[in-house]
């Protein structure tokens, strides 16, 4: 199992210590590129993948991501066919 299989096999499982770090790692396997919208963009950042954007916060001070972000992830996955 690679480590891709491993961190969607995490994600699914939604646990509660799902790291920013995993989420860009794995999205970024399939093809998202991370963009952030200039200087005074603070937390926000975008994935972008074929034109279709995919918008979360970064969270600060933690690095585990909040359950409705694991959510929003899970579904655009899915919504892309993904998962």
């Amino acid at each position: 199992m690679s480590q891709i299989d491993k961190l969607i096999a995490r994600l699914k499982s939604k646990p509660k210590d799902f790291t920013f770090d995993e989420a860009k790692a794995l999205l970024e396997s399939f093809g998202y590129v991370m963009s952030v919208s200039g200087k005074t963009s603070g937390s926000r950042v975008c994935l972008v993948r074929n034109k279709k954007v995919f918008r979360m916060h970064k969270p600060h001070p933690r690095k585990e991501l909040l359950a409705y972000q694991i959510r929003e992830l899970i579904d655009e996955l899915k919504q892309e066919g993904l998962l």
